[in-house]
Formats: C-alpha cells, sequence, structure tokens
C-alpha cells in the first residue's frame, strides 16, 4: 500500500487479497489483484494524486466483483445453486453434480 494511504484502504487490501488466496490465487496474483483493486477505489474516490480514465470512468471494482460472482462464462457456483436448491427443498441434492443442479433448478 502507498505511503499515507487510510486504515479503510488497508482494510480493503487486506480483505481483497485474502478473497483472492481463498479463491487459489497465489499470494503474488492476490497481491497484485488487491493493489489493482484499492488503487482503482482510491483513483475513483479523488483519494490518488493521477488516475485514468478508465479507472474514474468504468464500473467500480465492487460492481464489477458482484456481476462476476453471479454470472460470468460458468454462471453461479456449486455452492450458490446447492444453497438454492436447499432452499427450494428439492430432494437428492446432495447427491447431484452442478449440472445437474442446474437443469433442476432451471438455470
Amino acid at each position: 500500500m502507498p505511503r499515507g494511504s487510510s486504515p479503510k484502504r488497508e482494510r480493503q487490501y487486506e480483505h481483497v487479497k485474502e478473497s483472492a488466496e481463498q479463491r487459489g490465487e497465489s499470494t503474488k496474483r492476490a497481491k497484485e489483484i488487491a493493489a489493482r483493486t484499492v488503487n482503482k477505489e482510491r483513483a475513483r474516490s479523488g483519494e490518488s494524486k493521477t488516475a485514468s480514465r478508465t479507472s474514474t470512468q468504468d464500473m467500480s471494482s465492487s460492481k464489477r466483483g458482484g456481476q462476476r460472482s453471479h454470472s460470468g462464462a460458468e454462471g453461479p457456483t456449486y455452492d450458490q445453486l446447492y444453497a438454492e436448491a436447499k432452499k427450494r427443498n428439492i430432494q437428492g441434492r446432495s447427491s447431484m453434480n452442478k449440472a445437474e443442479l442446474k437443469q433442476k433448478l432451471g438455470h
């Protein structure tokens, strides 16, 4: 983190880094993702001296991440599908794989 960054940005950096590591990213890649995310948020809120046009005019990283976690190439995760199946009380869900859960839920 840059010198003089706020405690909020420090917490955000750690949170993003830990999340990336939990998803299976290497420590080096997790640090890169966290730094880019925090730097973009700093630029969007006017906390940095310089900012690229894409940092300030593109959608926020929190919104982008939310979209990826729900749609993306593979759609919802197995855990998301399983939770929905449990909520709908679908029988046999514990023995279903992701494709079967998708089919049963109509995804």
